[in-house]
């Protein structure tokens, strides 16, 4: 690696961590990387995780973004990537998510997998993945950006965590043999009111195959998901920008419901 990448590396990690500890949204990060180097997106991406774990935090799993056709023509990109979950990032099932704990905050209906084994072959099969997960839960995840403005391309949103923010597991897990998952369908509301609409074809056309996708990119990484893991693999319909007080529920087919329920404003001071 140059010095003069390494210096650009270093220093849209530096404006995301800026961002972040300070609750103000930063400039687009692409104008200080490499002309559309999605590599050098994810090298500031293992920047921030590998500071992140110095600080004491923990790995939990992967989220894959922008699987859903609506969602990446939200965002105006045309393929998936993925981010880090760490352990702080995980909020209980209807608990109250502080103002502020999300930059711009926005919501999305998700299928959850929790594996019971590793993925660590060169090249995986659905017939793998299916192996590996010990249950699914339906999910909903609390995207965010540190980029002003959500003015993002896919090199902003990979650096940026894959525009992560926080996520909320629902509590009744079911195992893969009683659901269809490709054929579930999901409806979100926002204080009662339907915001998103979507089913498991929406993602990648099946939510195994998006784990089976980020199984075989992280394998080549040589960071492969392990048993335990959670994977978010990715919105079912468009996501839904989310204000102080709103409450979003995701009901999705055999898989039961979950919410997330942000704080009024001067609710956590």
């Amino acid at each position: 690696m140059t010095d003069e990448r390494a210096k650009a590396l270093k220093e849209a990690a530096d404006q995301l961590d800026w961002a972040r500890r300070n609750g103000t949204p930063c400039p687009p990060v692409r104008d200080v990387l490499p002309r559309g180097d999605v590599a050098a997106a994810y090298q500031v991406q293992q920047l921030q995780t590998e500071r992140r774990m110095t600080a004491g935090h923990r790995v939990v799993g992967r989220k894959i973004g922008l699987t859903s056709a609506a969602v990446q023509a939200q965002l105006g990109v045309d393929s998936p990537d993925f981010g880090v979950l760490f352990d702080d990032m995980a909020v209980p099932d209807g608990a109250e998510i502080p103002v502020g704990a999300v930059l711009q905050p926005r919501a999305e209906a998700e299928v959850a997998l929790v594996l019971e084994h590793d993925l660590a072959h060169e090249r995986h099969t659905v017939a793998d993945v299916i192996r590996a997960v010990a249950f699914v839960l339906p999910a909903i995840e609390v995207v965010g950006s540190r980029i002003r403005d959500w003015d993002i391309t896919i090199v902003d949103t990979v650096a940026d965590n894959a525009s992560s923010g926080l996520y909320v597991l629902g509590g009744r897990p079911t195992l893969l043999r009683d659901i269809d998952l490709r054929e579930a369908g999901m409806v979100m509301e926002r204080r009662g009111e339907q915001v998103s609409v979507g089913a498991g074809a929406a993602c990648l056309g099946h939510p195994l195959n998006a784990a089976l996708w980020l199984a075989d990119a992280l394998v080549k990484l040589g960071d492969p998901l392990r048993a335990g893991d959670t994977v978010l693999t990715g919105a079912l319909g468009p996501m839904v920008a989310a204000a102080p007080g709103d409450v979003m529920e995701a009901r999705i087919q055999g898989l039961g419901s979950v919410r997330a329920a942000f704080a009024k404003n001067g609710a956590n001071e």
